[in-house]
């Protein structure tokens, strides 16, 4: 339910076995998207094993998260309606509170003011709190603000002092904290309905719920926040006068937005830097609330045990009193990483029973032991290698919760048994080779479909949009697109489009003027080439862009041509995106624009009508071998 991270790209779309997606890999239903994130007013919605349109828009009222509520709840009454003795296992993943951060206005506006301190005053008052709730021990520290040596983290995952900023920027940021609160309250709303129903139907005593997320609070907002994640993703920077241009719709369908750094650290309080920097508390360190009134005595009460998500599978199988079986439909499994943590519950003080957990994400490295931890200095994405120069640092965590104090010049000899020990579990768990790509290395590898020997793809309506990676790859690349059209006085609506409003194209007619529009990230204005719509009868429209150059800024830069049949009607420099048009979702699609609308000029999914569209046909021809070549020089260059 919710949010499925674990399908392979070359399998999102409709034409592939789905045999990874989760009915394939044995759950009875599903509804929700595949892939990291969505757009929570405008999600790609897959229930079972087929696509589907949301039920409503955002100005009726839909949100993702209420509709996945209303759909857990169905899924368990079908369930017990039918088959009331059967045990049933929900894995409920909202979208939040992964960006994009939207939530209605009502929620984030409680907020308002809650935050005009700044997050390092956060992070005074928050430590405070949880160390008189129990939640961390008494005397835990602190870390810095930007705790790293210069040159060992790459410059987007900076803090910017809240002292240094403008008052704009603090209004700003603060906002934008604010909407982060919002959107949070408003998921456990929705998940808190589940809950009332099944108090309500008489299970809930009987039901073990597990109540976390899934790494430390998202840096990927940049130091200036983004009204536009996307940008992150396109390697395309943020800037202060375009977010503060969007103040006021910060959460809302205009927005695809995440707070700054600052906040990311600020919410991953006490512990250094925030997810991707898997080597530190900060980038892995979660609440977990676990309930199951029938299950255990214990109520309202906090344990300090050491232990990771790898445990929960073999906490529930005890629990159940089932035993991880050795093979499976004659495959013999992989023996679980994890340990359970079942004798917690009733045993408050009881030492942990987990010995050793490593830690690794794009190249970040870390290892605990014993209560000792050990983590290298090395960033993501910093894209420069040399991970045998790296230096290691030392944590007591059982006596420094916070991993304040780095204690490798006092003991080498435990950072030498560490690090061995980090490279052990490394072998046996399947994670090297090490990469610490930037953001266009990781594009240069990343899965795309192998072009056809001619390079043309053909596309056709009234069929399911085509996933991003699935579709014909026109970033970075020059492209050509022409379509087959019936047209008559009559004709409006879209011909093909991709993307939307925070980056894309279409193709369309409006008003008897065929239109082209290149929305580069959602930055104004939108790029447009437009030509009278042709006389009644079969015509080919359609644009080419000639890619020129590559800027510093991630931008591809060229000519786009808008011809209607065999004639140039329109010519103009354009400016195209590299990276992606959506991690999820706002795919290829012909006579419509699913999801969020490419262009301010209609309303999605402004169907196609008045004529016929025959065929759309991509070709990326001139590209295919240049794309290649880059693609294996930059493999090659990093051997």
């Amino acid at each position: 339910m919710g949010k499925n991270h674990n399908v392979p790209v070359d399998a999102f779309d409709i034409g592939a076995n789905r045999k990874h997606w989760p009915l394939g890999l044995g759950y009875d239903r599903f509804y929700g998207f595949i892939g990291g994130e969505t757009n929570q007013w405008y999600p790609e919605l897959i229930e079972d094993n087929h696509f589907v349109d949301q039920p409503a828009k955002p100005e009726d009222g839909y949100h993702f998260s209420k509709d996945i509520a209303d759909k857990a709840i169905a899924f368990i009454r079908d369930t017990k309606q039918s088959r009331p003795e059967k045990p049933w296992y929900l894995w409920y993943c909202p979208g939040a509170n992964h960006a994009p951060h939207h939530a209605p206005r009502e929620y984030i506006d409680k907020y308002k003011g809650k935050f005009d301190d700044g997050y390092e005053a956060y992070r005074e008052w928050v430590l405070k709190q949880m160390i008189e709730k129990g939640v961390l021990p008494k005397g835990t520290e602190l870390t810095p603000l930007n705790p790293m040596r210069e040159g060992t983290y790459i410059d987007g995952d900076s803090v910017r002092p809240w002292n240094s900023l403008s008052a704009d920027e603090k209004k700003l940021f603060s906002r934008m904290a604010e909407v982060y609160a919002g959107y949070s309250e408003y998921t456990d709303v929705q998940i808190g309905r589940v809950i009332d129903y099944l108090q309500e139907s008489g299970q809930l005593d009987n039901t073990l719920i597990f109540y976390c997320a899934d790494n430390g609070a998202s840096g990927e907002g940049s130091p200036n926040g983004s009204v536009n994640e996307d940008r992150f993703f396109n390697g395309y920077p943020d800037d202060i006068k375009s977010n503060l241009a969007m103040l006021d719709k910060l959460g809302s369908p205009d927005t695809y937005n995440h707070y700054p750094t600052g906040w990311a650290v600020a919410f991953s309080t006490p512990y250094r830097m925030f997810k991707r920097y898997s080597q530190y508390a900060g980038g892995t360190a979660d609440p977990l609330v676990i309930h199951w009134p029938k299950g255990f005595k214990a109520r309202g009460e906090v344990r300090h045990q050491y232990h990771h998500c790898t445990d929960i599978v073999p906490t529930i199988l005890e629990c159940c009193g089932i035993a991880m079986p050795e093979v499976v439909d004659g495959v013999k499994q992989t023996p679980l990483a994890g340990v359970s943590m079942r004798y917690s519950f009733d045993a408050k003080d009881a030492p942990t029973r987990k010995e050793t957990q490593y830690y690794e994400m794009l190249s970040t490295r870390g290892i605990w032991h014993k209560g000792w931890k050990a983590s290298t200095e090395h960033g993501p994405m910093i894209d420069k290698g040399e991970f045998d120069k790296d230096r290691w640092q030392l944590f007591h965590t059982d006596a420094d919760r916070s991993e304040a104090h780095d204690l490798a010049e006092q003991h080498p000899e435990k950072v030498k048994e560490l690090a061995a020990l980090w490279l052990a579990e490394a072998k046996k768990n399947n994670v090297l080779p090490l990469n610490d790509y930037g953001v266009r290395g990781i594009h240069s590898l990343e899965y795309k479909v192998a072009p056809p020997k001619d390079g043309r793809y053909t596309y056709y309506p009234g069929t399911t949009e085509v996933p991003e990676a699935s579709a014909a790859r026109t970033l970075g690349v020059s492209f050509k697109i022409l379509a087959e059209v019936e047209f008559n006085e009559d004709s409006e609506g879209v011909i093909v489009s991709q993307g939307s409003r925070f980056g894309g194209y279409t193709l369309f007619v409006k008003d008897r003027q065929v239109n082209f529009i290149y929305n580069f990230l959602g930055i104004p204005p939108e790029q447009k080439l437009s030509c009278p719509a042709p006389a009644s009868g079969k015509h080919i429209v359609g644009v080419e862009f000639k890619k020129q150059s590559l800027s510093k800024l991630n931008e591809a830069l060229g000519k786009m041509t808008l011809y209607v049949d065999d004639k140039a009607v329109g010519s103009a420099d354009f400016r195209t995106q590299t990276g992606h048009y959506a991690l999820a979702g706002e795919g290829l699609a012909v006579a419509r624009d699913t999801g969020d609308p490419v262009s301010k000029e209609y309303s999605a999914p402004f169907p196609f009508s008045g004529g016929q569209i025959f065929k759309v046909i991509f070709d990326i021809a001139d590209d295919v071998y240049v794309d290649q070549e880059r693609r294996l020089a930059a493999a090659l260059a990093r051997d």
